[in-house]
């Protein structure tokens, strides 16, 4: 399970990284397999299997980094390097309007079964938001619901919710979620953007079992 020490650690870096970080940061280069002698028709002696090794504790300079650990569809699985090697990981999409420009965020972690909610997301918009007006989310043709802002920090206003079971049944059969924010600038336009849906299910089970749940 994802303790809160360390969903504390993974929202903090994961906010305060560029926009852009997701779609640019590589993924890590896997390690190269370790040579192996060749059997002799002489040896008779089984060597048993090696166990598989512990994971590898982060060097000082990376320990708080985010990185891209793998993709899922439309979906980044993306990670934040800890001191133990057991680095926290969400499930982040970058939204873009109509003329390809980037907009927004969301991302969302899973919890283990028996907690109030099943998932935390996290929505990070423009700092020009009509905060009042919430951002709204609709699955699919669900009933949206509107939730409000928490903060504003240099790298947008921050939105998080909690997501139930049945939300995030719908999202793992759904097409996508409408996001709807509100500009100060022109609080009669809404802006609506589209999270896709493709590659949810195996991005979310993914982060899940990278976070022990």
């Amino acid at each position: 399970m994802l303790n809160s020490t360390k969903a504390l650690t993974l929202a903090t870096a994961l906010l305060m990284a560029p926009l852009a970080q997701a779609q640019t940061a590589p993924a890590p280069a896997p390690a190269a397999p370790a040579a192996t002698a060749p059997a002799t028709t002489a040896d008779t002696t089984t060597t048993p299997a090696p166990a598989a090794p512990a994971a590898t504790a982060a060097p000082a300079s990376n320990v708080g980094q985010s990185y891209v650990k793998s993709t899922s569809g439309d979906w980044d699985v993306r990670c934040v390097h800890a001191a133990d090697g057991k680095d926290p990981c969400d499930l982040y999409q970058l939204l873009k309007d109509d003329k390809g420009n980037s907009v927004a965020r969301f991302s969302l972690f899973g919890f283990k079964a028996g907690q109030p909610a099943a998932a935390r997301a996290t929505v990070v918009t423009p700092l020009e938001t009509l905060l009042p007006q919430g951002v709204s989310l609709q699955i699919d043709a669900l009933p949206a619901k509107t939730y409000a802002f928490l903060f504003c920090t240099q790298a947008g206003c921050v939105s998080q919710l909690g997501l139930t079971t049945d939300e995030i049944a719908a999202m793992k059969k759904g097409q996508k979620i409408t996001m709807t924010i509100v500009p100060v600038a022109a609080p009669d336009a809404p802006v609506v953007l589209t999270i896709s849906l493709k590659g949810f299910t195996a991005g979310y089970d993914e982060v899940n079992k990278a976070n022990g749940n």
